[in-house]
């Protein structure tokens, strides 16, 4: 969210200079990394991973919620104000920066992260599965002691 924040005042301000919008590319790549931040954040909340179901979602789930409220607003001002001083095809450009931005965000980033989870996931599986097998031999070990079969 920090992201978030400082890009959208540096795209504001840059707006208030009079800056070409083509000149404020790394600021709207910062802008639009943190908004496709957020939208993963919330697909993460949605489709947690294994390891995530025993802990509390909720207070992430609220923080989320607020973050992406505060989003909607600076997103909302940013494209009045974008639309207001450059006119539509400004913001139009911006989302079709922003959408470039996810694709990369998606190939670098949250793959390597989906790639953590699954091993993550794999780990705790294979854990409780040899817990499930130990415990059964451990079971049948103490079933022929008791009946004499050692």
């Amino acid at each position: 969210m920090a992201a978030l924040g400082a890009s959208y005042q540096g795209i504001k301000k840059a707006i208030d200079v009079g800056r070409d919008i083509s000149g404020m590319a790394g600021t709207v790549g910062q802008w639009s990394k943190a908004m496709s931040d957020i939208d993963y954040m919330e697909d993460r909340a949605r489709n947690p991973p294994a390891y995530k179901l025993f802990s509390n979602t909720e207070t992430d789930v609220l923080e989320l919620w607020a973050h992406k409220q505060k989003a909607k607003e600076m997103r909302e001002e940013l494209k009045n104000h974008i639309s207001w001083t450059y006119g539509p095809s400004a913001w139009e450009e911006i989302l079709r920066m922003e959408a470039e931005q996810r694709k990369i965000q998606r190939e670098l980033v949250y793959k390597k992260q989906e790639f953590i989870d699954n091993c993550l996931n794999a780990i705790i599986i294979g854990l409780l599965l040899l817990g499930g097998i130990a415990s059964l031999v451990f079971v049948l070990y103490l079933y022929n002691e008791r009946n004499g079969n050692y």
